[in-house]
């Protein structure tokens, strides 16, 4: 474990102890939220970025906490760790978010024109709400992918992950639902006469469009990944439900993370990891 991501525990530490770290408050935990009852729980957003350093400032500005291993660099806030690139020598991404079956991911912070002024002085590339919404806006990456912000004035930490919002036709809605409600514990519901579906640190949302959108492995936002309890329990889980893996299990003997690769079957890449602490590790 390096300096930086032992860092990460102590600063973990001292939030959750209630002590504020000045300038990351809040968006310093490195702790996921507490697993459902499948044992499952939001883990990371991954994306493919040409200009890391680049990606890497702008969550930075955001308000999260970076750290790097192995040639692998992330940000952490509270609910999602957000790893800037891809290890090893891989292809330029194919295209961002739009037109992906993962059309955007999204944040909350307690005031969006406060934050947003903050950001645009940190140099984030920063859009308008829609329909001049001041509860609302848009941080979109030098390569096309796209994080809306809104706004939630009863939360208490600065900036925290809030939903993954999938695009696909209406027809696909029902049972792209019951499928992460069944494998992985999400709650189901309704929002804005839409399906929902919450797991810890992220909301699962859906919406319309006219054909299927292109899977996301290979895109600027590569994959999601969900941390679980069990990784081989779940894994079999899966296997029983017919479900084959991308990739098979495998666990870094010095870490202790262990994963493994599934794609729905609207086309999102999902990274599953099982990690033995309660904290994101490099």
């Amino acid at each position: 474990m390096n300096k930086v991501v032992s860092a990460l525990w102590l600063i973990a530490g001292l939030a959750i102890s209630g002590l504020v770290v000045p300038g990351i408050v809040g968006a310093a935990a490195a702790q996921p939220y507490t697993p459902n009852e499948a044992g499952v729980t939001n883990g990371h957003w991954h994306l493919n970025s040409r200009d890391v350093e680049a990606n890497q400032k702008i969550f930075v500005a955001m308000g999260g906490v970076a750290a790097e291993s192995g040639g692998l660099h992330r940000v952490v806030f509270p609910g999602v760790m957000v790893n800037v690139n891809l290890r090893g020598q891989v292809a330029p991404p194919t295209g961002g978010t739009a037109g992906s079956s993962v059309g955007h991911i999204g944040f909350t912070v307690p005031n969006v024109q406060e934050a947003i002024a903050r950001w645009k002085a940190a140099g984030v590339p920063v859009e308008p709400g829609a329909n001049g919404r001041q509860d609302q806006a848009w941080v979109v990456t030098p390569e096309g992918v796209r994080f809306e912000i809104l706004q939630n004035p009863a939360q208490s930490e600065p900036i925290r992950a809030e939903h993954v919002h999938f695009f696909m036709p209406e027809s696909s809605f029902a049972d792209s639902q019951a499928w992460y409600v069944k494998l992985f514990g999400a709650k189901p519901g309704v929002r804005n006469n839409l399906p929902i579906a919450d797991l810890p640190g992220a909301q699962l949302r859906w919406a319309k469009t006219d054909a299927a959108q292109a899977p996301t492995k290979g895109r600027a936002l590569d994959h999601i990944g969900f941390d679980v309890k069990d990784l081989k329990a779940f894994i079999a889980k899966l296997e029983a439900a017919g479900i084959k893996l991308d990739r098979p299990y495998e666990k870094n003997q010095q870490n202790g993370v262990a994963l493994a690769f599934i794609t729905d079957p609207w086309g999102t890449y999902i990274e599953l990891n099982e990690r033995p602490s309660p904290v994101y590790l490099p």
